[in-house]
């Protein structure tokens, strides 16, 4: 069963950045495709960004778009979020999401807040 965990959240300046990283356990996640969601204070989860097994296939959200870059190490089991010209627009919870034929296992979501 793969179990993911954020960190790496917290308060930055407006403009400032952030790497948000996501540790998976109980599973390769080489093997899993991997998302990032933000959900804002009464607004819907959105989509981030996403990539492909192997990242060879990378997508972003049109409001992240050139200012966030999802990676993954999978030496270390983890896959990342780097997040700079940070914007108040991105507070949110930003969760981990990896999927694979059908099943999809989230983790528990990590606080980004950026004040103007």
């Amino acid at each position: 069963q793969l179990q993911l965990v954020e960190s790496g959240g917290g308060l930055v300046q407006s403009g400032g950045s952030l790497r948000l990283s996501c540790a998976a356990s109980g599973s390769s996640l080489d093997r899993y495709a991997v998302a990032w969601f933000r959900q804002a204070p009464g607004k819907e989860r959105e989509g981030v960004s996403c990539a492909t097994t192997r990242s060879d296939v990378t997508n972003y959200a049109d409001s992240v778009k050139g200012r966030f870059t999802i990676s993954r190490d999978n030496a270390k089991n983890t896959v990342y979020l780097q997040m700079s010209s940070l914007k108040p627009e991105d507070t949110a919870v930003y969760y981990c999401n990896a999927h694979i034929l059908g099943r999809v296992y989230w983790g528990q979501g990590t606080q980004v807040t950026v004040s103007s």
